[in-house]
Formats: structure tokens, C-alpha cells, sequence
């Protein structure tokens, strides 16, 4: 008898997990690491006041590790334990690396089968386009995070071990590593990496990691695969070409405008002014971490830094916001409109109706969510009249899980915290994965409605 309740219990669970579809499963997986994640952070074990940090405070970090995005409203190196620190770590992991990527990984090793089901969530959560060669393509994920994490690891050990010790220099280094490359932006220093403003290794490692976490991995096997530009796909070869123009263009304003500001570069000499230029160029893109202080920037510099967060990286890294192949096919299929119309194309191939119609809804609801975000903490957080900017950098922020802020997370609101909360769960998963996973099933219209026009500009 209790053989076969556990027999009907196995197969309610597996009626339950095929009827949800791909979406609806991430979210619920995604759900699941966060509320085990918040149960951890809440033991006294992962405080170092011995008490439990509470169940809100608890919720945000977890949320925050989970979806990469490095938002905090407590201090991760000085507020957590070792063993708290660990479990954000672990969670930043897994959170970046996805879920599915792991169970996949273990799946080979105990040489079980992975059915169609798998295949579709792994298509998903890496937001490939085909179905083929998905396993494959996780085995080259755990490859490239195990090689660029170990190197950073190894590196940073080696660097700051005259300082710290063996023991403290691995510890600190591995935690930056995978805080890194995941685009998380958690740092055990509670100013970020100021300190290391004018530090070439840091810099060179730090920005090494994100960048290449943030590219994708698509984008990286195809590197290592097939290393010519011309055997490059349609969409690395607009990751990076877009990457490299956006930075530079980052790096020249930053670099004009922060160096008129004795606030941020007044004491950097020339080197430290360009290492600390382009650290601030490429972090915006969704990595979290910062060499000098936000809040003394220019409000010009700030306001540059959202347009980059909402920006974001690019599709299937673990970067966030409205990645920047979506803004280079608006912005191709712009250009087109104002050259007459006609098909929109880059580098010889043409983009695809359904693309251009998917860009434009992810950049639309995006902005929808970001701009009710920031009025919403413009009303919880009693900001109706002044700091507008600073709501609006941390709406975007939450949003595209960069994780920069200009002071306000620590100071939320118990309401704050659950708008900012909601906001990285949406974030993370992309406003279009949510709608598909809410969305109950397609509605289709069979009515051919007459077509007219509507006055435009």
C-alpha cells in the first residue's frame, strides 16, 4: 500500500511538471532555489550578529544571489558568515550557470535520459535557437565557467596573497571570480572595489570575467569553434560589434565628463583615470561592481550609466537588461523605416519580421516596468518632490539586474523591498518569459480584419 501511494505520488509530480510549460517550469524552479536560499540566509549560522537577519531581508538577498543581480540591503562582507556568505555564492552559481544546465550535467553523469521536455527548458533558459545539440552546448557552459572561474581564482589568489594569506586570498578571489563572471556584482568589500581602483590585475581579471560572462556563451564556443569572423553567425557577429562600439563610446563620455570631477578623479593620475574610465564603461552592461563611488559621479555620468543598465548584455550570457542585440535590431529596422523600408538586414543576412516584432515587445515592456517601478518607489519611498534620478537608477537597476545603486537599497522600505524584490525576479527572467509562462495558451484570432491606417508622428 505504501509502494503505491509513493507510485501515485511520482506520477502526480510528473503529470504536474509536463503540463507546465518550459516558462512556467523556470519559474517555478527559480521560485524554489529562491525560497530555499531565503530558509538558509534566515539561520542564525549565516548572520554574524547570531540572530536571524529576518525573513524580508532574508527574501531580498536571496532574490538578489539567485537572479545575479548584486542589489543588497544588508552588508555581504560584514553582516554574513562564511557559511552565509558561501550559500550566496552557491546560489550566485546556480543562479547564473541555470538550473538546467546543472541538472543536465548530472543527468550524463549517472547516464539518465534526457527527454523532450529537458531539451525544450534547456532551449529556454539558454534562449537558443534550435533544439539540437542543447547537451552538448551544456557541457561547453560547465567548461567555460569551470576554466575562466579557475584561471580567476588563481590569479587573484596568487595577487592578493602577500596581503592576505593563502587561505583569505583563495577564499576572497573565488567568491569575486563567481560574483564575476556571473555578472552578479557582490563584493565582500562594503565600498565595492574602490581599493582597487588603480590595480591593473583586478581590473584586467574583473572586467574579463563579466565581459565574457555578459557575451553569452553562444557567443564564446563560436569564438573558440570557429575563429574567424566569417564563419561567425548573425548574432555574434552583432554581440560583438555592438559591445565594442557601445564601450568605447561609454569609455570617451565618461572618461570627458568624470575627469572635470574632483569628486571621482581628482586624485587618480592619468593610468588610474583609464582603468577606472573603462571599468565604469563596461559595468553598466550588468555587472554590478564599481571602482569609484556612484554617488559621486555627475548626474550626466549617472544618467549615462541607466541608458547602459537598461541596455544591458547580451542575450544568453548572464548579463541582464533588454540585451544589446535587441536594441541593434530596433535600431537597424529604424534606419530602414527612414531609408524608405524594405528588409532589414547586417552583415548580409536578413532579420527576420518575427524578431523586429519580438524586439520591439521586450523594449516596450521593459520600459513599462522600469518607469511603474520608479514611480512606485518615488511613492513608498517619499521621494515625490526630489532624487528622482536616484529612484529611477535603482528601478532600472533592480530591473536589469546590474546592481549598481546610488544609496537608496539600504535604505527601503519594507515595501521598497518587496517592489525591488519583484522587480529582479522580473528582471531575471525577461518580461516575455513571464507573459508566456502567465498566458494559459495561445490566442489566435481566425478573423481577417480589414487593414487601414493610423497617422503616425
Amino acid at each position: 500500500m505504501i509502494e503505491k501511494n509513493k507510485a501515485n505520488q511520482r506520477a502526480n509530480l510528473l503529470s504536474f511538471r509536463y503540463q507546465l510549460s518550459p516558462p512556467q517550469m523556470i519559474i517555478v524552479i527559480f521560485s524554489i532555489l529562491i525560497g530555499c536560499g531565503t530558509l538558509l540566509l534566515m539561520m542564525p549560522f549565516s548572520s554574524t550578529s547570531g540572530h536571524s537577519i529576518g525573513f524580508i531581508n532574508a527574501l531580498f538577498t536571496a532574490i538578489s544571489a539567485v537572479c545575479v543581480n548584486g542589489l543588497t540591503v544588508l552588508d555581504p562582507g560584514h553582516d554574513f558568515t562564511i557559511a552565509g556568505q558561501t550559500i550566496i555564492m552557491i546560489l550566485i552559481q546556480i543562479g547564473g550557470l541555470g538550473f538546467m544546465t546543472i541538472s543536465v550535467i548530472i543527468a550524463i553523469i549517472m547516464r539518465k535520459r534526457i527527454g523532450l521536455k529537458d531539451r525544450l527548458l534547456i532551449q529556454q533558459a539558454t534562449q537558443s535557437s534550435s533544439a539540437q545539440g542543447l547537451v552538448r552546448l551544456c557541457i561547453y557552459i560547465m567548461i567555460i565557467v569551470f576554466a575562466f572561474e579557475s584561471i580567476a581564482t588563481l590569479i587573484l589568489t596568487v595577487h592578493w596573497q602577500p596581503s592576505m594569506g593563502w587561505g583569505a586570498a583563495f577564499y576572497y578571489g573565488l567568491f569575486h571570480s563567481i560574483s564575476a563572471f556571473n555578472n552578479a556584482g557582490f563584493a565582500l568589500w562594503s565600498d565595492g572595489l574602490v581599493a582597487y581602483v588603480g590595480d591593473p590585475v583586478v581590473n584586467f581579471v574583473i572586467i574579463a570575467l563579466f565581459v565574457a560572462g555578459g557575451l553569452g556563451y553562444i557567443v564564446i564556443v563560436e569564438l573558440f569553434q570557429k575563429r574567424k569572423w566569417s564563419k561567425f553567425s548573425l548574432h555574434t557577429k552583432i554581440v560583438l560589434s555592438a559591445t565594442l562600439v557601445i564601450t568605447i563610446i561609454g569609455f570617451g563620455i565618461l572618461f570627458l565628463l568624470e575627469s572635470m570631477n574632483p569628486a571621482t578623479f581628482g586624485t587618480l593620475n592619468w593610468f588610474e583615470r583609464l582603468q577606472a574610465a573603462w571599468f565604469q564603461s563596461l559595468v553598466p552592461r550588468s555587472s554590478g561592481f564599481n571602482t569609484i563611488d556612484i554617488t559621486n559621479m555627475l548626474t550626466a555620468s549617472q544618467f549615462l550609466l541607466i541608458i547602459y543598465m537598461f541596455i544591458g548584455a547580451a542575450s544568453g550570457g548572464t548579463g541582464g537588461g533588454v540585451k544589446i542585440n535587441t536594441i541593434v535590431v530596433l535600431i537597424l529596422a529604424t534606419i530602414t523605416t527612414f531609408r524608405g523600408g524594405g528588409q532589414v538586414h547586417a552583415f548580409g543576412r536578413r532579420i527576420p519580421d518575427g524578431t523586429i516584432l519580438r524586439a520591439l515587445a521586450v523594449v516596450m515592456s521593459s520600459i513599462v516596468v522600469v518607469l511603474v517601478v520608479a514611480l512606485a518607489l518615488t511613492i513608498t519611498e517619499d521621494m515625490l518632490e526630489d532624487h528622482f534620478l536616484e529612484v529611477l537608477f535603482e528601478a532600472t537597476s533592480a530591473f536589469s539586474t546590474t546592481g549598481l545603486t546610488m544609496g537608496l537599497t539600504k535604505d527601503l522600505s519594507l515595501v521598497g523591498k518587496l517592489i525591488v524584490c519583484f522587480t529582479m525576479f522580473i528582471g531575471r527572467l525577461g518580461p516575455l518569459t513571464l507573459a508566456y509562462a502567465l498566458a494559459t495558451r495561445k490566442q489566435q484570432s481566425r478573423i481577417g480584419y480589414p487593414e487601414d491606417n493610423i497617422l503616425i508622428g
